[in-house]
Protein backbone atom coordinates (compact mmCIF):
# COMPACT_ATOMS: atom_id res chain seq x y z
CA UNK A 1 0.00 0.00 0.00
CA UNK A 2 0.84 3.66 -0.79
CA UNK A 3 1.64 6.31 2.33
CA UNK A 4 -1.55 7.80 1.31
CA UNK A 5 -3.55 4.69 1.07
CA UNK A 6 -2.61 3.65 4.73
CA UNK A 7 -3.03 7.13 6.00
CA UNK A 8 -6.46 6.82 4.71
CA UNK A 9 -7.15 3.47 6.70
CA UNK A 10 -5.94 4.66 9.63
CA UNK A 11 -7.26 7.78 10.02
CA UNK A 12 -10.90 5.45 9.65
CA UNK A 13 -9.72 2.66 12.23
CA UNK A 14 -7.04 3.95 14.75
CA UNK A 15 -7.20 5.90 17.29
CA UNK A 16 -5.45 9.34 16.80
CA UNK A 17 -3.24 9.49 19.90
CA UNK A 18 0.06 10.60 18.10
CA UNK A 19 1.37 13.14 16.51
CA UNK A 20 2.88 10.98 13.65
CA UNK A 21 5.83 12.40 10.97
CA UNK A 22 4.50 11.62 7.57
CA UNK A 23 5.91 8.72 6.23
CA UNK A 24 5.13 4.90 6.40
CA UNK A 25 8.37 2.62 7.40
CA UNK A 26 8.03 -0.80 5.69
CA UNK A 27 11.81 -2.76 6.61
CA UNK A 28 15.22 -2.09 7.67
CA UNK A 29 18.70 -3.61 7.67
CA UNK A 30 21.23 -2.49 10.58
CA UNK A 31 20.24 1.32 11.37
CA UNK A 32 18.92 1.69 8.11
CA UNK A 33 15.30 1.62 7.55
CA UNK A 34 12.97 2.18 3.54
CA UNK A 35 9.50 3.62 3.76
CA UNK A 36 6.70 2.44 1.88
CA UNK A 37 7.90 4.12 -0.93
CA UNK A 38 11.42 2.84 -1.39
CA UNK A 39 13.41 5.94 0.69
CA UNK A 40 16.04 5.27 2.59
CA UNK A 41 16.98 6.62 6.42
CA UNK A 42 19.55 6.21 8.47
CA UNK A 43 17.80 5.78 12.15
CA UNK A 44 19.01 7.45 14.54
CA UNK A 45 15.52 6.59 16.75
CA UNK A 46 15.59 3.09 17.05
CA UNK A 47 11.94 2.89 18.29
CA UNK A 48 13.07 5.45 20.63
CA UNK A 49 15.36 3.44 22.09
CA UNK A 50 14.02 0.12 21.68
CA UNK A 51 15.73 -1.74 18.86
CA UNK A 52 19.18 -1.93 20.40
CA UNK A 53 20.63 -4.34 17.98
CA UNK A 54 18.59 -2.41 14.92
CA UNK A 55 16.72 -4.21 12.07
CA UNK A 56 17.66 -7.58 10.41
CA UNK A 57 19.21 -8.94 13.67
CA UNK A 58 20.27 -12.66 12.79
CA UNK A 59 20.57 -13.61 16.18
CA UNK A 60 17.92 -12.24 17.24
CA UNK A 61 15.53 -13.40 14.33
CA UNK A 62 16.90 -16.82 14.97
CA UNK A 63 16.40 -16.75 19.02
CA UNK A 64 12.44 -15.20 18.41
CA UNK A 65 11.64 -18.28 15.51
CA UNK A 66 13.45 -21.16 17.26
CA UNK A 67 11.25 -20.16 20.54
CA UNK A 68 8.77 -19.74 18.84
CA UNK A 69 8.64 -23.07 17.30
CA UNK A 70 8.71 -24.58 20.54
CA UNK A 71 6.13 -21.98 23.52
CA UNK A 72 5.19 -18.73 22.99
CA UNK A 73 3.46 -18.29 26.00
CA UNK A 74 2.54 -20.18 28.86
CA UNK A 75 1.56 -17.70 32.09
CA UNK A 76 3.12 -17.40 35.27
CA UNK A 77 1.32 -20.64 36.72
CA UNK A 78 4.88 -22.15 35.39
CA UNK A 79 8.46 -22.24 34.95
CA UNK A 80 10.23 -21.65 31.51
CA UNK A 81 13.69 -21.53 31.17
CA UNK A 82 14.15 -18.32 28.63
CA UNK A 83 12.38 -16.10 31.98
CA UNK A 84 15.03 -17.74 34.56
CA UNK A 85 18.02 -16.77 32.39
CA UNK A 86 17.11 -13.28 31.41
CA UNK A 87 16.77 -12.74 35.22
CA UNK A 88 20.25 -15.06 35.94
CA UNK A 89 21.96 -12.71 33.68
CA UNK A 90 20.34 -9.65 34.81
CA UNK A 91 21.64 -10.11 38.19
CA UNK A 92 24.87 -11.54 37.72
CA UNK A 93 26.15 -8.87 35.55
CA UNK A 94 25.18 -6.21 38.51
CA UNK A 95 24.67 -7.84 41.96
CA UNK A 96 20.94 -7.12 42.55
CA UNK A 97 18.80 -9.88 43.97
CA UNK A 98 15.78 -11.04 41.81
CA UNK A 99 14.20 -9.81 39.13
CA UNK A 100 9.95 -9.70 38.23
CA UNK A 101 9.35 -9.17 34.36
CA UNK A 102 6.69 -6.59 32.64
CA UNK A 103 5.37 -5.68 29.40
CA UNK A 104 6.70 -1.93 29.27
CA UNK A 105 7.96 0.71 31.27
CA UNK A 106 4.87 2.14 32.79
CA UNK A 107 4.59 -0.97 34.55
CA UNK A 108 7.83 -1.69 35.20
CA UNK A 109 7.86 1.93 37.16
CA UNK A 110 4.04 0.47 38.87
CA UNK A 111 5.83 -2.59 39.75
CA UNK A 112 8.67 -0.46 41.48
CA UNK A 113 6.62 1.51 43.35
CA UNK A 114 4.28 -0.82 44.64
CA UNK A 115 7.52 -2.41 45.76
CA UNK A 116 8.62 0.59 47.46
CA UNK A 117 5.27 0.81 48.99
CA UNK A 118 4.97 -2.67 50.54
CA UNK A 119 8.84 -2.42 52.05
CA UNK A 120 8.02 0.41 54.11
CA UNK A 121 4.21 -1.06 54.75
CA UNK A 122 5.76 -4.46 56.19
CA UNK A 123 8.32 -2.62 58.31
CA UNK A 124 6.44 0.59 59.16
CA UNK A 125 3.05 0.09 59.09
CA UNK A 126 0.40 2.38 57.52
CA UNK A 127 1.22 5.77 56.21
CA UNK A 128 5.00 5.76 54.90
CA UNK A 129 4.40 5.57 51.40
CA UNK A 130 5.06 9.21 50.14
CA UNK A 131 7.48 9.05 46.59
CA UNK A 132 9.55 11.83 45.69
CA UNK A 133 10.76 12.23 42.48
CA UNK A 134 12.11 15.09 40.24
CA UNK A 135 10.56 18.33 38.45
CA UNK A 136 11.19 17.50 34.97
CA UNK A 137 11.39 13.42 34.93
CA UNK A 138 9.15 11.38 33.05
CA UNK A 139 7.86 7.91 34.24
CA UNK A 140 4.77 6.62 31.92
CA UNK A 141 1.64 7.01 30.88
CA UNK A 142 -0.82 5.02 33.42
CA UNK A 143 -2.94 7.13 35.68
CA UNK A 144 -0.03 6.46 38.62
CA UNK A 145 3.27 7.02 36.47
CA UNK A 146 1.31 10.37 35.22
CA UNK A 147 1.35 11.33 38.85
CA UNK A 148 4.98 10.15 38.99
CA UNK A 149 5.93 12.66 36.46
CA UNK A 150 7.26 15.42 37.59
CA UNK A 151 5.60 17.44 35.01
CA UNK A 152 2.51 19.77 35.15
CA UNK A 153 1.56 19.30 31.84
CA UNK A 154 0.70 15.69 32.27
CA UNK A 155 -1.02 16.19 35.02
CA UNK A 156 -4.51 17.17 33.39
CA UNK A 157 -7.97 15.07 32.17
CA UNK A 158 -7.62 11.90 33.97
CA UNK A 159 -8.25 12.79 37.74
CA UNK A 160 -8.35 11.14 40.40
CA UNK A 161 -4.41 10.69 39.93
CA UNK A 162 -3.06 8.25 42.22
CA UNK A 163 -1.56 10.28 44.95
CA UNK A 164 1.23 9.92 47.67
CA UNK A 165 4.23 11.89 44.79
CA UNK A 166 5.92 15.19 45.59
CA UNK A 167 8.78 16.81 43.16
CA UNK A 168 12.00 17.89 43.90
CA UNK A 169 14.13 20.19 42.10
CA UNK A 170 17.11 18.12 40.42
CA UNK A 171 20.33 18.72 41.27
CA UNK A 172 19.34 20.13 44.62
CA UNK A 173 19.90 18.44 47.56
CA UNK A 174 18.28 20.68 49.55
CA UNK A 175 14.94 20.73 47.59
CA UNK A 176 15.25 16.87 47.95
CA UNK A 177 15.94 17.20 51.72
CA UNK A 178 12.54 19.65 52.20
CA UNK A 179 10.60 17.16 50.54
CA UNK A 180 11.33 14.05 52.66
CA UNK A 181 8.97 13.84 55.87
CA UNK A 182 7.54 11.34 57.79
CA UNK A 183 5.38 9.62 55.14
CA UNK A 184 8.25 9.32 52.42
CA UNK A 185 9.18 5.83 51.38
CA UNK A 186 11.48 6.56 48.29
CA UNK A 187 13.02 9.16 45.89
CA UNK A 188 12.50 7.81 42.50
CA UNK A 189 15.11 9.31 39.53
CA UNK A 190 16.06 9.27 36.22
CA UNK A 191 20.12 9.36 35.99
CA UNK A 192 19.36 11.20 32.55
CA UNK A 193 15.87 12.85 32.09
CA UNK A 194 14.95 11.64 29.16
CA UNK A 195 11.82 13.34 27.72
CA UNK A 196 12.91 16.47 29.68
CA UNK A 197 15.65 17.21 27.69
CA UNK A 198 18.19 14.35 27.75
CA UNK A 199 19.64 16.10 30.97
CA UNK A 200 22.43 14.44 33.02
CA UNK A 201 22.13 14.36 36.51
CA UNK A 202 25.02 15.34 38.62
CA UNK A 203 27.22 12.80 39.91
CA UNK A 204 27.60 14.75 43.37
CA UNK A 205 24.53 15.03 43.82
CA UNK A 206 23.20 11.54 43.30
CA UNK A 207 25.55 10.43 45.39
CA UNK A 208 23.91 13.00 47.90
CA UNK A 209 20.63 11.40 47.10
CA UNK A 210 21.91 7.62 47.57
CA UNK A 211 23.63 8.75 51.04
CA UNK A 212 19.94 10.51 52.16
CA UNK A 213 18.26 7.51 51.18
CA UNK A 214 20.18 5.34 53.72
CA UNK A 215 19.89 7.46 56.33
CA UNK A 216 16.34 7.52 56.65
CA UNK A 217 15.88 4.13 54.78
CA UNK A 218 14.37 5.23 52.29
CA UNK A 219 14.02 3.25 48.85
CA UNK A 220 16.37 4.49 46.07
CA UNK A 221 14.34 3.69 42.72
CA UNK A 222 16.22 4.36 39.52
CA UNK A 223 14.20 4.23 36.36
CA UNK A 224 16.20 2.87 33.78
CA UNK A 225 13.52 2.52 30.98
CA UNK A 226 15.46 4.82 28.64
CA UNK A 227 18.83 4.95 30.06
CA UNK A 228 19.40 0.80 30.62
CA UNK A 229 20.70 -1.96 29.06
CA UNK A 230 23.78 -0.55 27.14
CA UNK A 231 22.24 2.44 25.98
CA UNK A 232 24.71 5.07 28.21
CA UNK A 233 27.98 2.59 27.60
CA UNK A 234 27.37 0.89 30.38
CA UNK A 235 24.71 -2.05 31.02
CA UNK A 236 22.81 0.16 33.08
CA UNK A 237 23.43 3.96 33.87
CA UNK A 238 23.26 3.48 37.39
CA UNK A 239 27.03 2.21 36.90
CA UNK A 240 28.56 5.02 35.32
CA UNK A 241 27.46 7.40 39.29
CA UNK A 242 28.71 4.43 41.18
CA UNK A 243 25.91 4.37 43.11
CA UNK A 244 23.78 1.09 44.24
CA UNK A 245 20.04 1.66 43.93
CA UNK A 246 17.51 -0.86 46.05
CA UNK A 247 15.24 -1.26 42.47
CA UNK A 248 16.02 -0.62 38.94
CA UNK A 249 13.19 -0.66 36.13
CA UNK A 250 13.81 -0.88 32.88
CA UNK A 251 11.94 -2.09 29.27
CA UNK A 252 12.77 -0.28 25.66
CA UNK A 253 15.76 -2.33 24.78
CA UNK A 254 15.81 -5.18 26.60
CA UNK A 255 13.63 -7.09 24.51
CA UNK A 256 15.67 -5.47 21.18
CA UNK A 257 12.31 -4.84 19.12
CA UNK A 258 9.74 -7.26 21.53
CA UNK A 259 7.45 -5.81 24.65
CA UNK A 260 9.40 -6.05 27.96
CA UNK A 261 9.65 -4.66 31.22
CA UNK A 262 11.35 -5.66 34.30
CA UNK A 263 11.83 -4.73 38.02
CA UNK A 264 15.24 -5.51 39.86
CA UNK A 265 15.32 -5.62 43.59
CA UNK A 266 18.48 -5.46 45.65
CA UNK A 267 18.81 -8.45 47.93
CA UNK A 268 17.67 -6.33 50.58
CA UNK A 269 14.28 -5.68 49.08
CA UNK A 270 14.01 -8.40 46.88
CA UNK A 271 12.06 -10.79 48.46
CA UNK A 272 9.28 -7.88 49.75
CA UNK A 273 6.48 -8.85 46.39
CA UNK A 274 5.10 -12.11 47.36
CA UNK A 275 2.41 -14.45 45.76
CA UNK A 276 -1.06 -12.51 45.24
CA UNK A 277 0.59 -9.15 45.91
CA UNK A 278 1.37 -8.34 42.16
CA UNK A 279 1.44 -10.38 38.78
CA UNK A 280 0.76 -9.69 35.35
CA UNK A 281 -0.44 -12.42 32.71
CA UNK A 282 2.08 -11.69 29.87
CA UNK A 283 5.27 -11.09 31.73
CA UNK A 284 8.38 -13.04 31.23
CA UNK A 285 6.53 -14.98 28.01
CA UNK A 286 8.98 -17.43 26.75
CA UNK A 287 9.25 -15.65 23.28
CA UNK A 288 10.07 -12.34 24.34
CA UNK A 289 12.34 -13.42 27.12
CA UNK A 290 14.37 -15.32 23.89
CA UNK A 291 15.16 -12.65 22.64
CA UNK A 292 15.80 -10.24 25.63
CA UNK A 293 18.20 -13.53 26.32
CA UNK A 294 19.83 -12.60 22.97
CA UNK A 295 19.97 -9.05 23.61
CA UNK A 296 21.86 -9.77 26.80
CA UNK A 297 24.28 -11.67 25.26
CA UNK A 298 25.63 -9.39 22.76
CA UNK A 299 25.19 -6.07 24.91
CA UNK A 300 26.53 -7.33 28.49
CA UNK A 301 29.97 -7.49 27.19
CA UNK A 302 32.92 -5.12 28.18
CA UNK A 303 34.21 -4.59 24.74
CA UNK A 304 30.82 -4.17 23.32
CA UNK A 305 29.90 -1.41 25.93
CA UNK A 306 33.18 0.41 25.25
CA UNK A 307 32.19 0.26 21.33
CA UNK A 308 28.97 2.08 22.59
CA UNK A 309 31.01 4.84 24.58
CA UNK A 310 33.13 5.15 21.02
CA UNK A 311 30.24 5.72 18.58
CA UNK A 312 28.55 8.24 21.22
CA UNK A 313 32.26 10.37 21.71
CA UNK A 314 32.49 10.10 17.75
CA UNK A 315 29.38 11.38 17.29
CA UNK A 316 29.31 13.92 19.95
CA UNK A 317 32.58 15.24 18.37
CA UNK A 318 31.45 15.00 15.17
CA UNK A 319 28.31 17.14 15.13
CA UNK A 320 29.76 19.80 17.27
CA UNK A 321 32.68 19.96 14.69
CA UNK A 322 29.71 21.17 12.14
CA UNK A 323 30.47 24.44 13.72
CA UNK A 324 26.89 25.45 13.24
CA UNK A 325 25.15 28.78 14.88
CA UNK A 326 22.00 26.67 15.70
CA UNK A 327 23.90 24.09 17.65
CA UNK A 328 24.42 25.29 21.10
CA UNK A 329 25.94 22.00 22.59
CA UNK A 330 25.49 18.28 22.91
CA UNK A 331 24.49 16.43 26.34
CA UNK A 332 23.92 12.93 27.48
CA UNK A 333 26.01 9.76 27.74
CA UNK A 334 26.92 6.78 25.45
CA UNK A 335 24.25 6.86 22.10
CA UNK A 336 22.04 8.91 24.35
CA UNK A 337 22.77 12.28 22.73
CA UNK A 338 20.49 15.60 22.79
CA UNK A 339 21.88 18.10 20.60
CA UNK A 340 21.00 21.45 21.96
CA UNK A 341 19.22 23.98 19.38
CA UNK A 342 17.21 27.08 20.25
CA UNK A 343 13.88 26.97 22.27
CA UNK A 344 11.01 25.61 20.96
CA UNK A 345 13.30 25.01 17.18
CA UNK A 346 13.88 21.34 18.22
CA UNK A 347 11.18 19.48 16.33
CA UNK A 348 11.71 21.90 13.16
CA UNK A 349 15.18 20.51 12.87
CA UNK A 350 13.86 16.75 13.67
CA UNK A 351 11.51 17.29 10.34
CA UNK A 352 13.77 18.15 8.51
CA UNK A 353 16.53 15.79 9.02
CA UNK A 354 14.03 13.12 8.77
CA UNK A 355 13.31 14.81 4.77
CA UNK A 356 16.27 14.45 4.24
CA UNK A 357 16.91 10.74 5.71
CA UNK A 358 18.01 10.74 9.39
CA UNK A 359 15.13 9.52 11.69
CA UNK A 360 15.47 11.74 15.21
CA UNK A 361 12.76 12.79 17.60
CA UNK A 362 13.06 15.51 20.23
CA UNK A 363 13.03 15.95 24.03
CA UNK A 364 12.51 18.91 26.59
CA UNK A 365 12.17 22.44 24.95
CA UNK A 366 15.39 22.43 22.70
CA UNK A 367 16.91 19.17 22.24
CA UNK A 368 17.03 16.98 18.88
CA UNK A 369 17.12 13.40 20.72
CA UNK A 370 19.08 11.03 19.19
CA UNK A 371 18.78 7.22 20.13
CA UNK A 372 20.81 4.89 17.54
CA UNK A 373 20.77 1.37 16.94
CA UNK A 374 24.08 0.31 19.55
CA UNK A 375 25.01 -1.34 16.56
CA UNK A 376 25.21 1.19 14.39
CA UNK A 377 28.05 1.34 12.11
CA UNK A 378 30.97 4.11 11.09
CA UNK A 379 29.47 4.53 8.15
CA UNK A 380 26.05 5.09 8.93
CA UNK A 381 27.05 7.29 11.29
CA UNK A 382 29.06 9.11 8.24
CA UNK A 383 26.18 9.23 5.75
CA UNK A 384 24.12 10.69 9.13
CA UNK A 385 26.36 13.39 10.17
CA UNK A 386 26.42 14.45 6.22
CA UNK A 387 22.43 14.99 6.08
CA UNK A 388 22.94 16.83 9.82
CA UNK A 389 25.46 18.89 8.61
CA UNK A 390 23.42 20.17 5.81
CA UNK A 391 20.58 20.83 8.07
CA UNK A 392 22.26 22.40 10.89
Amino acid sequence: MTYQELKAEENQYVMNTYGRFPIALDHGEGATLWDVAGKKYIDLASGIGVNCLGYNNEALIAAITEQAHKLMHVSNLFTTEPMVQVAKKLVTNTGMGKVFFANSGAEANEGMIKLARKYSFDKYGAGRHKIVTLINSFHGRTVTTLKATGQDKFHNYFFPFTEGFDYAIANDIDSVKAKIDGATCAVMMELIQGEGGVLPLDAAFVKQVEALCREKDLLLLIDEVQTGIGRTGRLFCFQNYDITPDVVSMAKGLGGGTPIGAVMAAKTCCDVLTPGTHATTFGGTPMVCAAANCVLDTVADDAFLAEVRAKGEYLKEQILAIGSPNIHGVRGMGLMLGIIVDEGKHAEFAGKLIDKGVLAITAGKNAVRLLPPLTISKAEMDEALTIMKEVF
